[in-house]
């Protein structure tokens, strides 16, 4: 079970080289003009909202979420259910909170929508330094990522076999951003997400066939397979271990609600929608595949559990993280027809175009925070198509160091990386966009107070916890440095990004305050409501 037979192995080669040309000829094809930025940063906001709603799921739902999230459901149970529920609730946050007030705030960049209020190239320049902060390490985790999984799904082995395989999906990543912009990168991500949606929805048919369509069957078989017995079915078996379950698991879902929804490259998708309404819109459609999404990865990862049992699912990763291919293999039954292989060539497909969407969008909100906040902000006088050549040569500048320091961490546990960058969106991004959009007294000092501060934060407590260091499945399995008592810094650090914030405007002073005030209220009808005021 834990390796692909030949004809699976022969037609994932062929479906991934077929789905590597298709999409680099989809970017050739809607590339935007030379000298248009607005084609490349926001596609002409000519997306409908169905289609800028996938877009959106897609961004959202990345790699390191179908093979983490799935991992965790099936070795943890009802711990990975909450966590899936609670990427579902952060999406909700985004839409019912920030999402129409983002759109009106700002243009290309999140640099933009925090430099509505307080213009500056201090402010911009701080932006794009926590964009990437918050972002390399997710295109990290991805990349390190895909060598192993494409040598597992095409039965390569050796390191720099695996190397290779991660430096091309690399080079293809960088190629979609530079060539297709946020137009190209969108239709990448529409593809990817009916891809993935459609063939998870029929292996979770699938699952729930092998067990009479009964649930409840479904959930007791996954127990008995965890060798967790009922605990498996009860909140807190990922955490058992640390000294605070319940606050650990406090602190992870915090990480998650709010970091999720504020990470900039899905935050860049509220600026391809032409109105308010249409980002409402296009939000429902992303809810609605998310929500469908966490549904099917519950069910495949039980079912993985249930079919094969955790036992082997460790052996092939002790993460989990091929648990969702397995569990769809596993799905088959021992006796595998052309047409069950042909689906679940359909399922590793929709796994490789994930990565490949995901790690191209992350690259592209890089590049675009570079080029429009750092350098065209300097140069007032830039050329549409100067600044167009820079962000694609920005995307060069992030692509190429990634796939570099992606190589070096590809055979450690990966789990801090993806940690860190919610951690950094909860922490430095959320209260930032939340402050910079309703509190009509926030100061520079405050926002430059929170993205720093909450950054940092992060920074010095996660090298603490038991994710790198103190653990068999830790980063540093031999080594010991581990002093925080939980396994995410959202318990700390998002209060302490709030207070930074809050104590760095008072800190500006009354006269600061009020001036920052005034200057809200000129434009909190556009903020808030995307209104312009009489006379302007």
């Amino acid at each position: 079970m834990t390796e692909l037979n030949g004809d699976a192995q022969t037609m994932s080669l062929v479906a991934f080289t077929a789905v590597a040309t298709i999409t680099l000829l989809l970017c050739v094809m809607t590339g935007p003009d030379r000298d248009d930025l607005d084609e490349f940063y926001t596609g002409y906001r000519s997306l409908s909202p169905l289609r800028n709603g996938l877009a959106i799921a897609g961004d959202y739902i990345s790699a390191a979420t179908v093979l983490g999230t799935g991992g965790v459901i099936a070795l943890y149970g009802q711990d990975g259910v909450v966590l899936a529920l609670s990427t579902a609730l952060s999406l909700m946050l985004l839409m019912f909170l920030l999402a129409e007030p983002l759109r009106n705030a700002g243009r290309f960049t999140m640099g933009d929508a925090l430099a509505r209020r307080m213009p500056g190239r201090t402010v911009r320049i701080t932006a794009c330094a926590v964009t990437i902060a918050a972002l390399l390490p997710l295109m990290l985790v991805q990349l390190a990522g895909t060598g192993q999984l494409i040598a597992f799904l095409l039965g390569f082995s050796g390191d720099s076999v695996q190397t290779g395989c991660m430096v091309g999906m690399g080079i293809l990543m960088i190629s979609y951003a530079i060539i297709g912009g946020m137009k190209g990168t969108a239709l990448i991500q529409i593809l990817k997400i009916v891809m993935l949606l459609g063939s998870g929805s029929v292996i979770a048919l699938l699952v729930l066939h092998r067990f009479d369509w009964n649930p409840g069957a479904l959930f007791d078989a996954a127990a008995a397979g965890s060798g967790a017995g009922d605990a498996f079915l009860h909140s807190g078996l990922q955490f058992s271990h640390s000294p605070h379950p319940g606050l650990d698991m406090i602190s992870t879902q915090l990480a998650v609600v709010l970091g999720g929804a504020c990470l900039p490259h899905i935050t860049m998708r509220m600026y391809t929608a032409s109105n308010a309404r249409e980002v409402r819109r296009s939000m429902s459609w992303a809810v609605s595949g998310v929500a469908l999404f966490v549904l099917v990865i519950t069910i495949v990862g039980f079912g993985a559990t249930a079919l094969i049992g955790r036992a082997m699912i460790t052996g092939v990763d002790p993460q989990g993280n091929t648990a969702y291919l397995l569990g769809a293999r596993a799905a088959f039954g021992q006796d595998v027809s052309m047409v069950e292989t042909l689906l679940f060539t359909t399922v590793t497909t929709s796994i490789f175009l994930t990565v490949l969407a995901s790690v191209a969008g992350m690259i592209l909100a890089c590049a675009n925070s570079l080029a429009h906040d750092v350098f065209a902000a300097r140069a007032r006088d830039m050329t549409p198509r100067r600044e167009m050549l820079i962000a694609r040569l920005s995307a060069l500048a992030v692509g190429v160091p990634t796939i570099l320091l992606a190589a070096q961490v590809q055979h450690r546990s990966l789990q801090p990386l993806v940690t860190l960058a919610f951690c950094i969106g909860a922490s430095a991004l959320a209260p930032a966009l939340v402050y910079s959009l309703f509190w009509r007294r926030y100061t520079r000092t405050g926002l430059l107070c929170t993205l720093i501060g909450g950054t940092l934060s992060v920074l010095v407590l996660m090298p603490g916890t038991n994710l790198v260091s103190g653990s068999p499945v830790s980063a540093f399995p031999d080594a010991d440095f581990n002093w925080f008592p939980y396994t995410t810094t959202g318990l700390v650090t998002v209060p302490l990004g709030f207070a930074l914030g809050w104590l760095g405007t008072l800190a500006s002073g009354r006269r600061k305050a009020e001036e920052q005030r005034h200057q809200y209220e000129a434009v909190e009808g556009w903020i808030l409501a995307g209104a312009v005021r009489r006379g302007d």
